[in-house]
């Protein structure tokens, strides 16, 4: 129970854009918790259904409210604002006594050098980074159920990372690992830009950020904890490139690995089925069946498949595909986030957001 109340008070600060509409659209039907205030620096006054027309009433308007004020009084806050706007409110986040899940990049990183590499700017407060619990379940469960403060992951680093885990956990990834993902035009945001124009989107693949994308430290970050986890060194370099893709939602990413020639179609199997014997929202198809984007849609899903090549005696390895695919707005983005409430919280971490997928 809430000091605050019968339930506890959630805040989300920044809510016009997709991942403030997704957290709204999961959270105004979560029956553990009370969304108590919606802030924005537009739209403000308007009912928040009037803004995202597919919720119904929610009794919420978008407020004015400075984030220090929006803090108070709450059990947990989510910031959803842009890369780059949530570093400035280190202080504030740190001082509040609320919860906090932050869905920006701004805290992912432990590295203020990559962060300004890949951000482009100097982090006004590198000695936060690394005070924030990385919000990826299947790695760090424990320590986000301990956790005040929390990062979600980036959509890429999600869908990427679940796909490789397994393969870090055995000491499989040695070596380049290169990975080519495709996205849904809402992961660039609610305001088009050249690339994501609907005439242009609808009808185009395009790499971009080849080589260069925000979210390969981050990957990289997550994947050296599973190494070392598990007692195996970091022996790999990733090699990420993105692809823009004609849908509006989705991910769907494939890895290429050579692993060690006697792994065999069972053993990839057992590291599959025992990495992810605890978690309630990935499925692991398998060799035989293909992850795709329309059985995700929507949902927390993450879909798991593989398909494992024949031995290069040359090199003494196999080929190993990975292919994963999940909703970039729900488990690679709000929908994780509010998953990781769950587990702060204390709640089952299914709770509110478990609905199947939309299909098709």
């Amino acid at each position: 129970m809430s000091p605050h109340g019968p339930k506890p008070r959630v805040a989300i600060i920044g809510g016009t854009g997709y991942g403030g509409a997704e957290l709204i659209r999961l959270l105004h039907r979560h029956d553990g918790i009370e969304l108590a205030r919606v802030t924005s620096i537009d739209r403000i006054g308007e009912p928040l259904e009037a803004v995202h027309r597919n919720l119904g009433r929610t009794g919420l308007r978008f407020e004015e409210i400075p984030p220090a004020q929006a803090l108070a009084g709450m059990d947990v806050v989510f910031l959803a604002l842009p890369h780059k706007v949530t570093a400035s409110l280190a202080p504030v986040l740190m001082a509040a006594s609320a919860k906090v899940i932050d869905l920006s990049g701004d805290f992912r990183l432990r590295d203020a050098s990559a962060y300004r590499r890949f951000y482009g700017q100097v982090h006004p407060h590198p000695e936060v980074l690394g005070a924030f619990v990385y919000g990826l379940p299947e790695l760090h469960r424990e320590a986000i159920a301990t956790a005040r403060c929390v990062a979600s992951p980036g959509c890429f680093a999600t869908t990427i990372a679940l796909g490789l885990l397994p393969l870090a956990r055995r000491g499989w990834l040695r070596g380049p690992v290169r990975t080519v993902a495709a996205t849904g035009s809402s992961g660039s945001g609610a305001f088009a830009s050249d690339g994501t124009h609907h005439p242009v989107r609808a009808n185009n693949l395009k790499a971009y950020k080849v080589l260069d994308h925000q979210h390969t430290p981050e990957i990289e970050q997550t994947l050296c904890d599973a190494l070392h986890m598990a007692g195996h060194p970091p022996a790999f370099e990733l090699l990420f490139v993105p692809v823009s893709a004609p849908l509006s939602r989705g991910i769907l990413a494939n890895s290429f690995i050579e692993i060690p020639r006697e792994v065999d179609e069972d053993a990839v199997a057992t590291a599959f089925s025992q990495t992810y014997a605890t978690a309630p929202f990935v499925r692991v198809l398998g060799g035989k069946s293909q992850a795709d984007v329309v059985a995700v849609k929507g949902s927390m899903w993450a879909d798991v498949s593989w398909t494992l090549g024949a031995v290069d005696a040359a090199r003494d390895t196999r080929h190993l595909v990975v292919t994963t695919a999940l909703d970039n707005l729900v488990k690679g983005g709000a929908g994780q986030a509010v998953q990781s409430m769950n587990i702060m919280l204390g709640f089952d971490e299914t709770r509110g957001i478990d609905a199947v997928p939309l299909w098709p």
